[in-house]
């Protein structure tokens, strides 16, 4: 199938052999960061992957630590640590293909709901410095949390004032 130009490849569901401890690799301190970003080297073809689409910008692989059946990651080809490293147009290329993947997804596996999560530092829960965006598709008996506790009463700051900081920033 192809979608302005680009590839998609379909490959069954299954952990990439022999790269399961892929987390622990190590690399030269004194390399760049293309050299040692281990994303960077799956991004661009140097290390295999369950690739399932892939274009100019970004592949898009299946995490060999699922949260769920399908769970998939959008890696920038580019290094980018974060979202605020990320230009406004692949920022909002990468928010289009997940669109598109999300209705492909839901359709194809069927899912019953979707999670899209991107983690910023690792005071957020950011692992690995490379921008990546996952797509987790969520089934009515899975057993995927994910948590953050709603705060009420006393928040220990004004909601206005908050509002009003942030939006002296965007206007």
């Amino acid at each position: 199938m192809a979608v302005n130009g680009s590839k998609w490849v379909f490959l069954a569901l299954q952990p990439l052999e022999g790269l399961e401890g892929i987390q622990s690799l190590f690399f030269e301190e004194d390399l760049e960061m293309g050299d040692t970003c281990i994303f960077c080297k799956i991004a661009n073809g140097e290390i295999p992957s369950k690739t399932i689409y892939e274009d100019d910008l970004f592949r898009v692989i299946l995490d060999i630590n699922p949260a769920s059946k399908g769970h998939v990651l959008i890696l920038t080809k580019k290094h980018y640590e974060n979202i605020y490293e990320l230009g406004k147009e692949e920022a909002a290329s990468v928010f289009a293909l997940a669109k598109k993947l999300a209705e492909h997804m839901k359709n194809l596996l069927p899912c019953d709901g979707m999670n899209i999560l991107q983690n910023n530092g690792e005071e957020a829960g950011q692992t690995m410095f490379h921008f990546h965006l996952h797509l987790i598709p969520r089934y009515q008996s899975d057993d995927v949390g994910l948590y953050f506790k709603s705060h009420t009463g006393d928040l220990g700051y004004d909601l206005e004032d908050v509002q009003k900081l942030i939006m002296g920033g965007v206007y």
